[in-house]
Order: structure tokens, then C-alpha cells, then sequence
């Protein structure tokens, strides 16, 4: 049987330069720090896996921290993220220390989820990170309904606090999900502040995603159901956090959901058990070229934003604060035997 070649397309967009004082400089450094201690953290992930310091399936985010950082940086402390099994570096993003993050991958009691949640499960009320689902399609309804309480504090309790926005992230292969047709059309009908951020990293598992839809173009599915849809280059940060702020004012306003498909790649296997042997070297080489942290390293300095030796000195601290995160979760207890069942329901 003859193999099919894929098509390697990418999106053909730059950074622009939009930042010009100090304010922004330490924006453009927020953005570069953020997105480096994902990229770390899902480093370390991987070799405390291998070490056998973790167990069950983990989904790593290499190569898409420009969209987490885009989109959730620009978020409030009341607003809400919804993420999927692909979820450490959301959290991190909207603020979750990563040491409870890494301390819920030991199993540990002091994990985020308390070592019940695992890898796929982080979780933080505190933070209004509404969780990672080991489903794909799972947390859409959940946003739905995270977005929908906004609204009805608003209209039905008289609340005089502004919409909180939700933001739900998901890949590609859920876009086939029933669930996601069904909860685009109800945003729409309760025009509900919610953002769909689709991370098309070209493949749902070993599924190729111009093989598995019959319109490959997803932002363009938005149409049917009267919601405005985007399409943005998801290697490039300030491209993201440009079309994420016009979205997040629009839900903030009242004026309903937004679609986002933004165009990335995932540098590693499906998840750390995948050998990754479906996707050819050549796609890969071509992702990899367009690594969204050193594209936006090369804009600082060739922008002059800052030196070599401040972004050396920032590698440096977000590789130390890994490293805590790593003796703070080996350090940490084990959950005791006797209250395996606790958490189950809510206590008094």
C-alpha cells in the first residue's frame, strides 16, 4: 500500500512590533519568562517520567506555549481557563505554582489536586482553573457552564462586578465532537463571554487532521452558528495575544463567544508513551524551525527590548525554580491510605 504524503502548510505570519516603552518591554519579558518555564517544566516532566517519578499517561505542551501565554496572560484573576489532558502549562500560565503542579505529577498530597489528579486532572479553585479532562470534548460543557454563571450573576443576581471571561481550550481532533457544535450554538444563544481556543497541532493522536474532517479550516465552522471565528499563526505569541485581546474585550463587553484556531505543533509524541513514529522528519524539521520561544527571543533582540544577558539571567531563575519544584514534590508526603476516599464529597 503506498504512503500518502501529507501537505506541510504553516502559517505565513510575523511578530510586528507593537511595543515601544517600558510598560510594554516588561510585557514582551512576562511573555518570553512564561512561555520558557513551560517549556522547562515540560522538560523536566519528561525526565522525572523516565526516572519513573511519575506514572500514567502525560501529555506534554512543547512547541504550543505561545498560545497558552497569548491567550492567558491578558486574563484577570476572576476570569476562568478550562484546558484538556495537555494541561500543566495552562495552569502555570494562569498562575498555579509550579510546584503544586509538579507535586500533583509525584502523586503528592501537596499536589495541586491533593496526588488524587494526576497529570490529565490539575485543578485549582483558588486560581479559577477549572481543570484538565482526560476526554477529549469533556471540559466544553463545563466552560459552557462556568461562562453561563457570569452572565446569570449578572442579569439575575444584580451583580455590579463586571463579566468574568471563560476561556476552553482544545485540540483539533475534538472540533469532530458532538459537543462541540452543540456548545458553540448555545454561547451564541445565551451569548455567553466565552472564547473557544482551538490548538491545532496538526494531529489527534497517530490522526492526521487534513485526514479526519471534511473541512479542514476549523475557524471557518464558527459561520454556521453566528460566532465570529479566527485564524492565527500559533507559533507567534504577540499574534495570539493580539486576536485573544479583541476576543476578551468582545466577551467582557457582553457581546458573546469568539472562536480562535490557532495553527501550532506539538515537538513531542502524543504523549510520553507515543514513540512517534507516524509523522515524517521533514514536517517535524519545518515545525521545529519555527519555535515560537527563540522566534521570540531573535524579536528581542533584534528589536533591542533587552540583552542577551537579562534572557541568560531569566533562563537561569526559571531552571531554579523547576529544580525547586522538583525537590518540593520529592520532599513531599505520600496522601495517607486512610483517606483515599476523601474529597469524594464536600465537607462540612
Amino acid at each position: 500500500m503506498r504512503e500518502e504524503k501529507k501537505e506541510i502548510t504553516l502559517p505565513i505570519t510575523s511578530i510586528n512590533n507593537d511595543f515601544d516603552n517600558n510598560s510594554d518591554r516588561e510585557i514582551i519579558l512576562l511573555l518570553y519568562k512564561d512561555m520558557l518555564l513551560g517549556r522547562n517544566f515540560e522538560d523536566m516532566c519528561a525526565q522525572m517520567y523516565y526516572r519513573g517519578k511519575m506514572f500514567g499517561f502525560v501529555h506534554l505542551y512543547n512547541g504550543q506555549e505561545a498560545i497558552s501565554t497569548g491567550v492567558i496572560k491578558l486574563l484577570e484573576h476572576d476570569d476562568y481557563v478550562c484546558s484538556t489532558y495537555r494541561d500543566h502549562v495552562h495552569a502555570i500560565s494562569k498562575g498555579v505554582d509550579p510546584k503544586y503542579v509538579m507535586a500533583e505529577l509525584f502523586g503528592k498530597e501537596t499536589g495541586c489536586s491533593k496526588g488524587r489528579g494526576g497529570s490529565m486532572h490539575i485543578f485549582s479553585a483558588r486560581h479559577n482553573f477549572l481543570g484538565g479532562f482526560a476526554f477529549i470534548g469533556e471540559g466544553i460543557p463545563v466552560a459552557i457552564g462556568a461562562s453561563f454563571q457570569s452572565v446569570y450573576k449578572k442579569q439575575v443576581l444584580r451583580t455590579v462586578n463586571k463579566l468574568s471571561v471563560t476561556v476552553c481550550f482544545f485540540g483539533d481532533g475534538t472540533t469532530n465532537n458532538g459537543q462541540f457544535f452543540e456548545c458553540l450554538n448555545m454561547s451564541v444563544l445565551w451569548k455567553l463571554p466565552i472564547i473557544f481556543v482551538v490548538e491545532n497541532n496538526q494531529w489527534a493522536i497517530g490522526m492526521a487532521h487534513n485526514r479526519s474532517t471534511s473541512s479542514p479550516e476549523i475557524y471557518k465552522k464558527a459561520e454556521a452558528f453566528g460566532l465570529p471565528g479566527f485564524e492565527v499563526d500559533g507559533m507567534d505569541v504577540l499574534a495570539v495575544r493580539n486576536i485573544a485581546r479583541k476576543a476578551i474585550t468582545r466577551a467582557r463587553d457582553g457581546e458573546g463567544p469568539t472562536l480562535i484556531e490557532a495553527l501550532t505543533y506539538r515537538f513531542r509524541g502524543h504523549s510520553l508513551a507515543d514513540p512517534d513514529e507516524l509523522r515524517s522528519k521533514q514536517e517535524k524539521n519545518a515545525w521545529l524551525a519555527r519555535d515560537p520561544i527563540q522566534r521570540l527571543k531573535k524579536y528581542i533582540i533584534d528589536n533591542k527590548i533587552s540583552v542577551l544577558d537579562e534572557l541568560e539571567q531569566i533562563e537561569v531563575n526559571v531552571k531554579k525554580n523547576i529544580n525547586d519544584s522538583v525537590n518540593f514534590a520529592l520532599s513531599s508526603p505520600e496522601p495517607k491510605i486512610e483517606e483515599l476516599k476523601r474529597y469524594l464529597f464536600v465537607e462540612d
